[in-house]
């Protein structure tokens, strides 16, 4: 990154700094996720959840930091286009070739651990960009120094920038529903409330939310109609078993709170039973 900025004033080259901003991000999220995965798991009086959370905020600052260079890249490459200046194509190949060896060393240590653990697996999607980036930089130096193409610089820096903005707006999108408590893509409500539903005891399942902590870690709340009188039967632990069983184990669910009632008269809660109706069990 460094040589990136370096050789990109010297060069005169867009594409180099374009580059090397990107790197900065990464560099920047890599100490973040760190951090994050160290002391995100321990939880306080004041934060009960722990600060999962932060990985979460980490990840918005960096999605908004790469909007801004995007934006400045983009424009600056528009510029250079309408007035193109000279570039130095050694020097653009030289750095651009170092940062290829650089980016394809990352991407093939952070393979293994990508598939194992999915905060890793974030930057390591990080780094795939960077790898095209950097291809992108090389590409711009052989045409550059082989055809005095000094418009291949800018050129690649808008590719650049347009690559940085498609990978950011995955990511954003990511962030945004995290934070709005959306149902993660994987989990399927509909069939996860039917299941319980089906299990022995259970009149109908209601107040339900489901939503992500943080990247890999899913809570799921709902309160239970019971059965009258299912709760001197010694039902209750079992019952409880079976959805501990059903959440964690067929619906990669991490955190799990249920609620047993024999009525919903003193449950105040918003009970959002509308969007189950179509699977609930009518009761006998």
């Amino acid at each position: 990154m460094i040589a990136e900025v370096i050789g990109g004033f010297y060069a005169g080259s867009l594409a180099l700094l374009a580059h090397a901003g990107h790197m900065l991000t990464d560099a920047v999220f890599i100490i973040l996720a760190l951090v994050t995965m160290r002391f995100s798991g321990r939880s306080t009086a004041e934060h009960t959840y722990g600060f999962h959370r932060t990985e979460v905020l980490a990840a918005l600052i960096n999605a908004l930091t790469l909007w801004g260079i995007s934006v400045w890249v983009l424009l600056e490459a528009y510029r250079r286009i309408l007035e193109t200046p000279l570039v130095d194509g050694t020097l653009l190949l030289i750095v651009g070739a170092i940062g290829l060896v650089v980016n394809i060393t990352s991407v093939w240590i952070l393979h293994g651990a990508a598939q194992r653990n999915p905060d890793v697996e974030s930057t390591f999607q990080h780094m795939i960009t960077d790898l095209m980036g950097s291809v992108a930089v090389v590409v711009a130096g052989v045409l550059v120094w082989a055809f005095d193409w000094h418009v291949s610089d800018p050129v690649v820096a808008v590719l650049i920038g347009i690559l940085i903005l498609m990978s950011t707006w995955r990511l954003l999108s990511r962030v945004v529903d995290v934070l709005l408590e959306g149902t993660p893509e994987h989990i399927d409500l509909y069939s996860l409330c039917h299941k319980i539903e089906e299990l022995d005891g259970v009149t109908v399942i209601h107040d339900v939310h489901c939503w992500t902590l943080a990247p890999g870690y899913v809570a799921f709340t709902a309160h239970l109609l019971v059965e009258s009188g299912y709760e001197t039967e010694g039902g209750h632990e079992s019952l409880l078993d079976r959805i501990r069983d059903i959440a964690y184990d067929e619906f990669e669910v991490q955190h799990i709170t249920v609620q047993l009632e024999t009525s919903a008269v003193r449950c105040h809660e918003a009970h959002h039973v509308d969007h189950l109706l179509a699977t609930a069990r009518t009761p006998v």
